[in-house]
């Protein structure tokens, strides 16, 4: 599966999205990718994710103990991955402001630690949640995401996997391009909802 397959089916979906959005990392940008529409279909999901664990298991020199994902967004592409790769999966979530493992999850040191995104745009994410799982003592050897919109290149401290990757237009709040202006900003993501 490339990146046109990967983006066909968020077309499909009705997930592939443009207008004026405001992005969780704060950025700009005229698509967006509705995940949510790609992951209220378990058929969907199961292609995406089945593809994603394929690609990672023939990207990495070893396999992962473990798959964790950073909430709310990769919870459900974590588990996914991780059904296809016959792992466990765990997830960390924000506890005053910072990513942490909760309800009774923990990781050993040592335990080779997989990271699963949904999306990657900058990377913070991603860098958190491995930040949170580094203060375990367990190793993340890789990063995995369905979509990099940033087109390979957000740094997330460790090697990334993509499914799809395109760079697609993001923008600073003060250098919106003038077209971008004139539409009214929408913010359909998660990052912080009340």
């Amino acid at each position: 599966m490339n990146t046109d397959d990967v983006l066909e089916i968020f077309r499909e979906a009705g997930a592939l999205l443009e207008g004026h959005f405001i992005l969780s990392s704060g950025l700009r940008s005229p698509v967006f990718l509705q995940k949510a529409f790609i992951f209220k279909s378990p058929k969907t999901t199961e292609i995406l994710c089945k593809a994603l664990a394929d690609k990672v298991k023939a990207a990495l020199d070893e396999m992962p103990d473990v798959i964790i994902a950073p909430a709310m967004g990769g919870i459900i592409p974590g588990y996914e991955t991780a059904r296809h790769m016959g792992l466990d999966s765990m997830f960390v979530e924000r506890e005053e402001g910072e990513f942490t493992l909760r309800r009774g999850f923990t990781l050993e040191p040592g335990q080779k630690v997989l990271m699963v995104e949904d999306i990657v745009t900058t990377g913070l994410s991603s860098r958190e949640c491995i930040a949170a799982i580094n203060k375990t003592g367990a190793t993340v050897i890789a990063g995995a995401c369905i979509f990099d919109r940033s087109g390979g290149t957000a740094d997330i401290g460790v090697p990334l996997v993509s499914l799809a990757s395109k760079a697609f237009p993001a923008y600073e709040v003060d250098a919106l391009p003038d077209d971008l202006q004139k539409l009214p900003a929408v913010k359909p993501g998660s990052r912080g909802l009340k």
